[in-house]
Order: C-alpha cells, then sequence, then structure tokens
C-alpha cells in the first residue's frame, strides 16, 4: 500500500512540473511573438525634410515637331496619266503642274464650246443691230442672248475642264510620297491619292503643361527649342495656341511655331524640347519631393513622421517645378514627409525609417 501512495506521489510531481514547464514555455513563447508582432506592425518608410529653398521657375516641355502644313492630295477629276513632273523629295510652289492627264476628248470639247460661243456672239450682235431697226423682236434678242450666256458658261466649264487635266500643287511643301506612275489611272469616287505635301518652312512643337506652368504663359511669348539630334543648335519659337481646356491627364496642350532655318534641319516628327522662361527667374519656395504625395499632386494629401507615427496631412500644392512640388499650406519647414512606402500606410500607423 506504501509502495502504491509513493508512485502516485511521484507521477503527481512529476507532472506538476511538466506543467510548470509548458506554462513558462507558453509564456516566454507569447513574449517572444508580442515582440514579432509590435515589430511586424511598424511600416518601413523612406523620408526627406520640408524645406525653403531658391527654386528656378523656369521649366523645360517635350514633344514632337509637326509640320505647319500637310496634304494627301488627290485626283479630282478621272482620267489616265500622260506624265508626272515631281518626284519624291522635289519641293513644289502653289500652282506648279505636277501631272498631265490625258485630255484628247476634253480637248475637243473645249474647242466645240469656244465655237459655239462664236457663233452665238455673232448671232447676238446680228439679232441687236436688227432690233434696233424693228428687224427682230425683242423675245428673239432676249433670246439670243440667253444663247450666248449659255454658250459662255459652257466655255468656262470646257476650259476648266481642259485646266484639270495640269494637276497644280495646292501648297508649297516637299513631296514626301508619290503614289503615281504615267499611264496610273485615276478616279474621283473615291478620289485617287496622288501625292504627300509636307510643308516644313515653319513647324509646330506640341507640348503640354501642368495647371501651374500654363498660368505663366501667354501667346506670342518667345520661346527657346532645341531638338534632341542638334544638341548644340538653338532655334527661336512662338507661342501660338494655348488650350482653353484640360485633357484627360489634367495638363494643357501647347503649340509653338518655329521657323526652320535655311537647311531646313529641322523634319517633322523629330523630338523637340521648348525652355520656358520666367520673368522672376528664382524665388524662395517652400518645397517637397513630387514623390511626398499619396497618389498624385492632385491628391494635395502627405503623410508625415511625428514621434514614429505617420500622420496624413491635408496640404495645398502650389507650382510643380521638375521633381519638386512648392507647398503654400499645411506644412512647416523642416517637417519631415514619407517618401516612399505611403502604398502600405494608413494614418495613426508606427514607422520605421530607413535610409
Amino acid at each position: 500500500m506504501k509502495k502504491i501512495i509513493i508512485t502516485i506521489v511521484v507521477i503527481v510531481a512529476a507532472l506538476a512540473v511538466i506543467g510548470y514547464v509548458l506554462t513558462k514555455n507558453k509564456a516566454e513563447n507569447k513574449a517572444k511573438t508580442d515582440i514579432v508582432a509590435e515589430k511586424n506592425a511598424s511600416v518601413s518608410v523612406k523620408v526627406a525634410s520640408v524645406k525653403t529653398e531658391e527654386v528656378s521657375l523656369d521649366f523645360v516641355a517635350n514633344g514632337n515637331f509637326e509640320p505647319i502644313q500637310e496634304l494627301t492630295f488627290s485626283a479630282e477629276k478621272s482620267g489616265k496619266v500622260i506624265s508626272v513632273l515631281a518626284k519624291e523629295g522635289d519641293y513644289v510652289r502653289v500652282g506648279q503642274t505636277l501631272l498631265t492627264m490625258r485630255g484628247d476628248a476634253i480637248n475637243v470639247s473645249a474647242q466645240q464650246a469656244q465655237a459655239s460661243y462664236q457663233n452665238a456672239k455673232s448671232d447676238y450682235a446680228r439679232y441687236e443691230n436688227a432690233f434696233k431697226s424693228g428687224g427682230v423682236t425683242k423675245q428673239q434678242l432676249d433670246q439670243a442672248k440667253l444663247a450666248l450666256t449659255n454658250a459662255e458658261t459652257n466655255l468656262k466649264q470646257a476650259n476648266i475642264n481642259v485646266g484639270d487635266t495640269r494637276v497644280k500643287a495646292p501648297i508649297n511643301g516637299f513631296i514626301n510620297k508619290k503614289y503615281i506612275e504615267p499611264g496610273s489611272i485615276l478616279t474621283g469616287m473615291p478620289a485617287t491619292a496622288l501625292f504627300d505635301i509636307v510643308n516644313v518652312s515653319k513647324l509646330k512643337l506640341v507640348v503640354t503643361v501642368n495647371e501651374s506652368q500654363v498660368a505663366s504663359l501667354k501667346k506670342g511669348n518667345n520661346v527657346t527649342v532645341t531638338a534632341s539630334v542638334y544638341p548644340d543648335k538653338t532655334f527661336s519659337g512662338k507661342i501660338t495656341f494655348i488650350a482653353s481646356k484640360a485633357d484627360e491627364t489634367l495638363s494643357f496642350p501647347v503649340e509653338i511655331e518655329i521657323t526652320n532655318n535655311a537647311n531646313n534641319d529641322l523634319k517633322a516628327g523629330m523630338y523637340g524640347s521648348a525652355k520656358f522662361g520666367s520673368n522672376q527667374q528664382k524665388q524662395n519656395l517652400m518645397v517637397v519631393p513630387r514623390n511626398a504625395f499619396v497618389g498624385s499632386v492632385s491628391s494635395n494629401e502627405i503623410f508625415v513622421v511625428e514621434n514614429g507615427i505617420a500622420k496624413l496631412k491635408k496640404v495645398t500644392a502650389g507650382k510643380i517645378l521638375g521633381d519638386q512640388v512648392e507647398i503654400i499650406n499645411g506644412l512647416s519647414d523642416g517637417d519631415t514627409v514619407i517618401v516612399t512606402g505611403q502604398i502600405n500606410l494608413q494614418d495613426g500607423n508606427t514607422v520605421e525609417i530607413i535610409k
């Protein structure tokens, strides 16, 4: 009996020791888990300081050069091409004959119209003299005059048709592409394409600017323009158009007209840059990095770090100056703003600043 009691006591003691150890281990594991959870609750971010500094108000916008005029020139009349008088790369002027069409039948019709007109003219002169002497009635004279008018109209149309056999350039420019050869058959419906003509004596550089930049621009302002392929050359441009309404990206299209040089170095489609100057070349402004804004500058929201906690603040943004943005209201010099990691943040999160 005594042995049984001892055995029971030993078992109970062993169970007590095991229970104590398990409880202790559980407490230690919980403490470790709490530490890890607390550490994992911190969001890693990078930061920058708000500061007031002297900033240049000049800015650069990029775009592509477009020709001042371009036209895909098409046939107005049907017929067969006899000769093509311009080739790709030629410079042509308004009114210059580019091709001739077969005009045998048209020329015959014009000769007939000319003969009919002369005959009607002679008849009217006779009737007019006869009317003065009472030889014909007023009605007969009016009919002769109507016949003369109709003959004159037919002659004008015939001469137009003769002219249409000589197709002329409607604008000045270079032949960029030729679509026809001698022997080609032209149709008016649908119209046969003849030439692409491009006028690059002047070009347009089309760029977009944001709302703070567009406020400083006016039509007629002079702009310095460069082309990426000619880094050492500058061209003088003038603003000819500023959009009155922003596009879907909240940017405003601006067109700058540039007179090409004597060698026509600028080509349509080249990549160009326009440097817009300001009357106030430099100004002291409070600025933050552009990527400090949550989402985009238009959100006007920025996370600020205060005692290791992320605080979401509403600000008023001003001018966008490249990678920096002016802050008009909502921040102070020396504030620490978060520039990366905002996607994982909520207001009040603990943050860990990384370098």
